[in-house]
């Protein structure tokens, strides 16, 4: 790879873990764990506020009111790839359940 390149992807600062987890969820020493409910419940709050962003960056776009076409990109794409994930955790949560359903007691 070249020097441009690999200056730039150097750069990126990958947030602590702790800052990555959700809040509530409870590290070493830490308070109570949330319910699993809220964990997603707070997950799917998460996406919408990120899609809702992005749709009001959308129209910002349309009518020419935008100021930095790349930080409209990027959300878009941190949106995009943020929805993804909440449809695969959707479907191996189903797949589960699916499973757990067929087993026999």
């Amino acid at each position: 790879m070249t020097a441009a390149f690999i200056a730039p992807v150097a750069a990126i600062q990958l947030p602590s873990l702790e800052a990555a987890m959700p809040a509530g969820v409870a590290g070493v020493g830490g308070a109570a764990p949330t319910s699993f409910g809220n964990l997603v419940s707070n997950g799917l709050q998460q996406v919408s506020a990120q899609l809702n962003v992005t749709q009001a960056d959308l129209q910002s776009l349309a009518t020419g009111n935008v100021d930095n076409l790349h930080q409209v990109m990027l959300r878009m794409e941190e949106s995009r790839m943020s929805f993804q994930l909440m449809l695969q955790v959707r479907n191996r949560l189903l797949e589960s359940y699916q499973e757990m359903m067929r087993m026999q007691v």
